[in-house]
């Protein structure tokens, strides 16, 4: 049992000894630090923290030193607690920990492995520490000269939390780590031990971590020429789940700005993934359909994209996973076909009138323990009625008891979503009032905008909007009775005086319009 005072004596007598290098009484010490760390980390960290022992450490990480392991162990020890990876930092400890990487001696390699891993683990003041050494070359040089499992294991545990800083991303790709994954998933693809599918699962998750940063993005997809995109790309019609994951992750990754998502729809990708989708609709491994919904999704916002994946096909197989019960395929197969209708007419006529789709919108509407699969529904469901100013678009979300949704999402906090709405409801009222009257006053739907118009802090564009609603309603003898009975006339003509010239003008006609059939 350590007592707390002989730890003090310990981390006293230590602090004298490194300064007179007397290595013995180190080792002793530091055996007792490593007890007392063994039987209470947290408690004797603090201590270490206290006396100041860490400022200490990095003269004792001498490579030619015989306590070089135990100190790199003391250190991963204690880097186990968050409030101790900054203070590690400060003290000059990363610089001689990056140099051991060179050591030939496989314990001071491990221990130091740890002690690096831990100081960055979720701490960013380290990793930007990180960045202005050269601890990416270094990792990748040991990385390439490794051929155990547990050391690559090692270093891999290292490089993740390392990765996911920006500038070091860019420095691993630099240094050639892309190269060493690409190799690692080669030899290991067809593997059936299982560090082989650990390995696998490690290397192609660190590549797409490595796609996250914009320029080391931008770096390996060399215009759509660059090998490693080619590579990756062969990856998705793999027969191993974990690598067309990593393929279809990787395009989504790649499909982060317009230029990339145009050459890569003009290369064939979505044929791809299609195919890739049609492995999974049965049965199939949802974070595959996830990610491949994903990059899909990503390749639709280019406007010259659209028409080219409508015509190949993507909505229909798209529309497979509408009986999918996981909501983050739910989520993404919504974010897809909105992405695919904006601005096509056809397509969001045609989506608009399949009652089956309306049917499942309007039952997600309802996710309430999903917010964002509801927001995502709502959304869809408004632009298909806005992309398609159809009536017919209009009758089936009528008859599939829509309308009462897109109300609600009048009142959202969001403002986009709030003028997305109003658009929808505008068209509705302007399509099939006698249709949708109903569903308008059941929903309350005057009540809404009154109270829209009546906020101050309600946007400009929603206050015009919904003045442009009011006009609309008119028409319809129970919602003009409503709009009587709430004395619109007051809010509007106060709107006239909107510092927002728009507003104003339309507060002025709405005036005009609600006096005119008052």
């Amino acid at each position: 049992m350590l007592n707390t005072d002989n730890l003090s004596e310990a981390l006293k007598k230590l602090k004298l000894a490194s300064a007179d290098s007397a290595t013995d009484s180190v080792e002793s010490c530091l055996d007792c630090l490593l007890k007392a760390l063994a039987h209470n980390n947290a408690d004797a960290s603090e201590k270490v923290q206290e006396m100041g022992v860490l400022p200490m450490l990095p003269t004792l990480l001498d490579p030619q030193s015989s306590c070089t392991t135990k100190v790199a162990n003391i250190i991963a020890e204690v880097a186990k607690n968050e409030f101790m990876r900054s203070p590690c930092v400060e003290a000059g400890l990363i610089p001689p920990l990056v140099q051991l990487l060179h050591s030939k001696d496989q314990e001071v390699l491990l221990q130091t492995g740890r002690a690096l891993g831990n100081i960055c683990y979720d701490s960013q003041s380290s990793k930007e520490q990180f960045a202005s050494t050269n601890i990416a070359e270094e990792l990748v040089r040991l990385f390439q000269k490794q051929a155990e499992h547990e050391k690559k294991e090692m270093i891999f545990e290292v490089l993740a939390p390392l990765a996911e800083n920006d500038v070091i991303k860019l420095q691993l790709v630099e240094a050639g780590l892309v190269e060493c994954l690409l190799d690692v998933v080669t030899h290991t693809v067809d593997g059936k031990r299982d560090e082989d599918v650990a390995q696998l699962k490690t290397a192609s998750d660190l590549m797409v971590l490595l796609l996250l940063g914009d320029e080391s993005m931008q770096k390996l997809f060399e215009a759509g020429k660059g090998s490693v995109f080619e590579r990756v790309l062969s990856w998705v019609p793999s027969h191993n789940h974990q690598l067309q994951l990593a393929g279809a992750l990787a395009i989504a990754n790649f499909a982060r700005n317009d230029g990339n998502c145009i050459h890569m729809v003009e290369s064939g990708i979505v044929q791809k993934l299609l195919e890739l989708l049609d492995r999974h609709v049965e049965e199939g491994n949802v974070t595959v359909q996830h990610a491949a919904l994903s990059a899909l999704r990503n390749l639709a916002i280019p406007v010259v994209n659209k028409a080219k994946m409508l015509s190949a096909g993507v909505s229909d197989t798209v529309l497979k996973f509408l009986p999918s019960e996981m909501p983050p395929v739910q989520f993404k197969l919504l974010g897809t076909l909105r992405m695919l209708i904006d601005t096509q007419a056809d397509a969001a006529d045609q989506l608009g009138t399949n009652a089956k789709l309306v049917e499942r919108l309007v039952e997600w509407c309802e996710a309430k323990d999903h917010a964002g699969v509801m927001g995502e529904s709502n959304r869809l469901l408004s632009a298909l009625i806005r992309h398609s100013k159809s009536k017919d678009v209009v009758k089936t979300v009528i008859q599939g008891a829509g309308v009462k949704h897109l109300v609600v999402m009048a009142t959202s906090e969001h403002m986009i979503m709030q003028n997305e709405a109003l658009v929808a409801l505008g068209l509705i009222a302007g399509l099939d009032l006698v249709g949708a009257e109903k569903d308008f006053v059941g929903a309350g739907l005057v009540q809404v905008l009154h109270k829209l118009l009546s906020d101050e802090r309600t946007a400009p564009e929603i206050k015009y909007n919904s003045m442009i609603l009011i006009c609309a309603l008119m028409g319809s003898e129970p919602l003009h009775k409503e709009v009587q009975g709430l004395a619109f006339i007051d809010v509007v003509s106060k709107l006239r005086s909107h510092e927002n010239k728009t507003v104003s003008h339309q507060a002025s006609l709405t005036e005009q319009r609600l006096t005119a059939q008052s």
